[in-house]
């Protein structure tokens, strides 16, 4: 299944053709959902509308930044939209907006960040006297162009550049670039790596957790004491009704809660091959995991084999 992307653009639309077209081949991962503008003119929406892309627009003008941005987010959402890729959206995003779409929104910036933010990126590089301009992709964060690179393309400055010649090369790098990277990141929340690196992260963070391997699998308990998770990818092989599947393995009370849950979402939970109706299996690699939620099953996992004396200590923090 192609995750469903949706592209915020202000003008002409050339890094969001770049994404759209990319976007035909068939092994491309993402497809593009919505084409949204915040200026009804915008040349890149009659692209998106030629090629049967839905659009949206209205103009921001008159409206607060926040009531803007929620109508925006509410299309998004309406649409199926599961990541954002700015392509020369030339608004800065409220907070609240960023803060709710952490982590699924990138964007598409003219220099080599950290260098130059903000506008007139070339002429900075070239009274700079550097070397190179070129483009940078960033996750998206409140800070304006502050957020982790993805990927970078230099672009050598050729003496006797401008503006308009350097900027018009950089165009040529960023249409390259922008469709790889999104590629790249929309997989990466399927990927067994970044998804292990995530567990990982959250289990260690509580109290007393070590790391070791077990049933071959990484799994996480308390340092010379019983396991409260374990991270499982395609353990059991591809033939066997777990194999493919990305997960954790989590403590629950037992198999009123394993069929409750199995019922509510049975292609997310599953009963774990071995593990008896004392566990869940809980699939990490469907695109749309919720962190804080597995973040909360780690946790009451962990409660659930703790001495009484270490949970009781998690209680006390929790009150504070």
């Amino acid at each position: 299944m192609k995750a469903k992307v949706a592209v915020l653009v202000s003008g002409a639309g050339t890094n969001m053709a770049a994404l759209l077209y990319a976007a035909k081949a068939e092994t491309c991962p993402y497809e593009l959902v919505l084409v949204a503008s915040n200026d009804p003119d915008a040349a890149g929406l009659k692209i998106a509308e030629a090629e049967g892309i839905a659009t949206w627009a209205r103009t921001h003008k008159g409206i607060n930044r926040d009531a803007f941005d929620m109508l925006v987010d509410e299309q998004l959402r309406a649409a199926g939209a599961e990541f954002i890729a700015l392509a020369g959206y030339m608004r800065i995003l409220s907070d609240d907006f960023v803060g709710r779409w952490t982590g699924k929104m990138i964007n598409i910036h003219p220099s080599l960040l950290p260098l130059y933010k903000g506008l007139n990126t070339h002429s900075q590089a070239i009274e700079a006297g550097d070397r190179f301009g070129g483009c940078s992709v960033h996750i998206v964060t409140p800070g304006v162009d502050e957020g982790p690179v993805l990927a970078q393309t230099p672009v050598a400055i050729i003496p006797g550049d401008t503006v308009e010649s350097l900027a018009r090369r950089v165009q040529f790098a960023e249409h390259q670039l922008y469709p790889a990277t999104l590629a790249a990141f929309v997989m990466r929340e399927r990927s067994p790596e970044f998804l292990r690196g995530r567990v990982r992260e959250l289990a260690m963070a509580l109290p007393e957790a070590d790391e070791v391997v077990s049933h071959g699998m990484p799994c996480f308990g308390i340092a010379k004491g019983k396991k409260f998770a374990y991270f499982t990818e395609d353990h059991h092989g591809p033939n066997s009704k777990e194999g493919g599947k990305v997960a954790i393995l989590v403590k629950i009370s037992g198999a009123d809660e394993q069929a409750a849950l199995i019922e509510l979402d049975e292609d997310r939970y599953y009963r774990p091959a071995y593990f008896g109706d004392g566990w869940i299996g809980i699939r990490l690699d469907l695109g749309d995991t919720d962190w804080d939620a597995v973040g909360e099953w780690l946790r009451k996992s962990w409660l659930a084999v703790a001495p009484k004396k270490l949970a009781g200590l998690m209680g006390v923090a929790d009150e504070f």
